[in-house]
């Protein structure tokens, strides 16, 4: 994989696709995390509504109901699997 794009001088990262078709987003966060989570994954999805639908179907939760988070028209939603591990869904800004 190689840095497809970089949005928010840096603040996120976003690789190309592998061969296998994963687009992987990485978000700096200054916070220490003091729980479980070590890493912050961010998954690159088509719709946000599908896939907040698709998440809580099996047992996911969206953290901030209502919010939409933007930042250069890179859009994301803070999502916990059953567990309580964070990650986030994004769209990637239009072309």
């Amino acid at each position: 994989m190689t840095v497809d794009t970089t949005i928010g001088d840096g603040q996120f990262v976003v690789l190309s696709p592998s061969k296998d078709g994963l687009t992987i987003g990485f978000q700096r966060v200054p916070d220490a995390k003091t729980g479980k989570n070590r890493l912050h994954l961010d998954m690159i999805v088509d719709d946000l509504g599908r896939a907040t639908g698709k998440i809580e179907t099996l047992g996911g939760r969206w953290l901030e109901p209502g919010t939409v988070r933007e930042l250069e028209g890179f859009r994301w939603r803070c999502m916990a699997n059953p567990d309580g591990n964070e990650f986030d869904i994004d769209v990637l800004p239009s072309p």
